[in-house]
């Protein structure tokens, strides 16, 4: 019996180190295709745009992070919107700042004091979406960094394209954008960096050319027509959801918007995580992805490749079989890591990251288990059920 069972396993995982080569080898062709495409002109469209932005503390980077939303090269108006929940919060005098700064651009702080659901972030961008000017809004987090290109590159992909015939001539209702991770300083950091430009970024690019296109949003960037929003009655439904940038997204499409992924690329910062820190955050993510697409994350075990090649290693007994698949699997790995870290992201991290990738990938397999093994998690120091994408409050 157990040297079947031990049969067993080896078959399974070497049946799984091949799926997940597989899996490498069309997200590197989901990401060719995507560069391809990003070679294409952008049309000449630049409408008024309202930046949203709700704040609470002050993250790592945050004032180069907001200037970089001022120097933008952008032919269109565009205003800033901040929004705090108390005027005591931090966050006050780095805007206060930033206007002193920028005094030519439109910067308004406004107090957004009303608690309106679990997730206090969309509570604040509820109110704050009342005093924007433009039929256009764009959301994204606080701790985002553009280029000076960026408003120009997200709102050029709602120009109107009245020769798309069929699906394709639906008009677009919300933009996303990929983004890349900047580390500070600990080993968690640059493994959820690492994973962030090799792994998640890969997966999206991959659903997005599978899918025929993209229906949910990625909270890097959140650019919605003012029309599309009030369709699904604005951002309040949102407000006991967690994954609100994938909900919002996926809500625009249902009601017949197309979502499309920009050509811009922006950076977050990955907190100094310790790791607690780290793991409590990649629960929390991989559980988030599960409640909000379940089959879409029990496909996740095709895309350990590497991990399930090192489990073939060690239940063949370091067979030339195994070791072989896992040599093929690792250099497939590291084509995709540079593929999509450092040609579609543009990540300098990758490069000196990847003698990470098995440790990585081996954290990353185990967590997705660990996935499955509940629906509790932890965000901001308070623990919290997900039941349906919406957030309920926990005992302490």
């Amino acid at each position: 019996m157990p040297h079947a069972l031990a049969q067993s396993v080896e078959i399974l995982t070497t049946v799984l180190a091949v799926a997940g080569m597989g899996y490498f080898v069309a997200a590197m062709v989901a990401a060719r295709v995507f560069l391809a495409v990003r070679r294409a002109p952008l049309p000449a469209f630049a409408p008024g745009v309202s930046v949203l932005k709700s704040l609470k503390g002050l993250d790592p980077g945050v004032m180069d992070a907001f200037r970089s939303h001022c120097r933008q090269s952008y032919a269109g108006e565009f205003e800033l919107l901040f929004g705090v929940s108390t005027l005591d919060d931090p966050a006050v005098a780095a805007v206060e700042q930033l206007k002193a700064e920028f005094p030519q651009r439109a910067i308004r702080l406004v107090e957004c004091p009303q608690r309106l659901g679990t997730n206090a972030k969309v509570s604040v961008l509820v109110q704050l979406a009342a005093h924007a000017r433009h039929d256009f809004l764009l959301i994204n987090d606080s701790d985002i960094t553009v280029s000076p290109r960026y408003l120009e590159r997200v709102m050029a992909c709602f120009a109107p394209q009245p020769e798309l015939a069929s699906k394709a001539a639906q008009p677009v209702g919300l933009v996303t954008a990929l983004y890349r991770g900047r580390a500070h300083g600990t080993l968690p950091s640059r493994l959820e960096a690492l994973g962030i430009a090799t792994d998640f970024q890969a997966g999206v690019l991959l659903s997005k050319l599978i899918e025929g296109g993209l229906n949910y949003g990625l909270g890097s960037t959140l650019a919605v027509r003012r029309e599309a929003l009030d369709k699904i009655g604005g951002l309040l439904p949102l407000v006991d959801h967690l994954a609100d940038d994938y909900e919002l997204g996926a809500r625009v499409s249902q009601a017949g918007y197309r979502v499309v992924l920009s050509a811009e690329v922006v950076e977050t910062a990955v907190p100094a995580y310790d790791w607690r820190g780290f793991f409590d955050h990649q629960l929390r993510w991989n559980r988030t992805v599960r409640d909000a697409r379940p089959w879409g994350y029990a496909g996740l075990i095709f895309t350990h490749g590497l991990g399930w090649a090192l489990l073939n290693v060690v239940s063949s007994g370091l067979s030339p079989l195994s070791l072989w698949l896992l040599g093929l699997s690792f250099f497939l790995r590291l084509a995709l890591a540079m593929t999509v870290g450092a040609q579609v992201l543009a990540d300098h991290q990758v490069l000196p990251s990847l003698i990470l990738l098995p440790l990585r990938d081996l954290v990353a397999m185990g967590v997705w288990a660990a996935g499955f093994a509940g629906n509790t998690i932890v965000w901001r120091g308070e623990r919290f059920a997900l039941k349906g994408g919406k957030l309920i409050k926990l005992a302490s």
